[in-house]
């Protein structure tokens, strides 16, 4: 499977187990057309490779949809 995410400017704590880890909400499409969103909690690039465009592209979130904005509280309980 492979999805196309976008970074939004909405962000939640997930109430884990061991504790509280901070998520952005990205939101995108399988390639069938299906729309997800995603929890990120860490992304990066290998320490061996040149990552000054990945960190001014991730720098740019736009707004969620409206249906993000209103679906998820500001705290989950996974």
């Amino acid at each position: 499977m492979k999805v196309t995410l976008e970074s939004t400017t909405k962000t939640v704590n997930l109430e884990t187990p061991t504790g509280v880890v901070p998520a952005r909400i990205w939101e995108g499409t399988t390639d069938s057309g299906i729309a997800v969103h995603a929890f990120i909690t860490r992304i990066c690039v290998h320490r061996d490779l040149d990552s000054s465009q990945f960190e001014r592209e991730l720098q740019a979130c736009r707004e969620p949809t409206r249906l993000v904005d209103e679906t998820y509280p500001a705290r989950l309980v996974l």
